[in-house]
């Protein structure tokens, strides 16, 4: 599939995820058309030409763990965008160790160490 086609598919499946819900990378490139090409969801959001209109805030890991990478403001912003929305967040299965800045190491879950609760937040598409 060419990249600007399943960017555009990208794109129109995140639309599409509802306030107050998330859904993973893996989730939206199958529904997009392309199931094992989660990888390439995030790099399609990475440059979200719309981020006002393109919700790709709600967009997580399999594990309900934020992006580290998260172009519009790292981790905290998107977990702060997720809760103004009504998404609920657990803490991480085995505490990690928490590194000087407060934040999980080897972790994506946020200075918090909270995931999205997937069971109760993710999108039934």
């Amino acid at each position: 599939m060419e990249k600007g086609l399943f960017n555009q598919r990208v794109y129109e499946v995140v639309r599409r995820i509802p306030k107050g819900k998330v859904a993973t990378y893996g989730q939206v490139a199958a529904l997009a058309g392309a199931p094992r090409n989660a990888r390439f969801v995030g790099y399609a959001l990475h440059s979200n030409p719309e981020p006002d209109v393109i919700p790709c805030h709600r967009v997580v890991f399999r594990d309900g763990s934020l992006a580290s990478g998260f172009a519009f403001g790292g981790p905290e912003r998107q977990r702060l965008l997720l809760e103004e929305e009504g998404v609920a967040f657990i803490s991480p299965k085995g505490m990690s160790e928490l590194s000087e800045s407060g934040e999980m190491k080897g972790s994506n879950a946020g200075a918090s160490g909270l995931r999205v609760d997937l069971a109760r937040c993710q999108w039934n598409a």
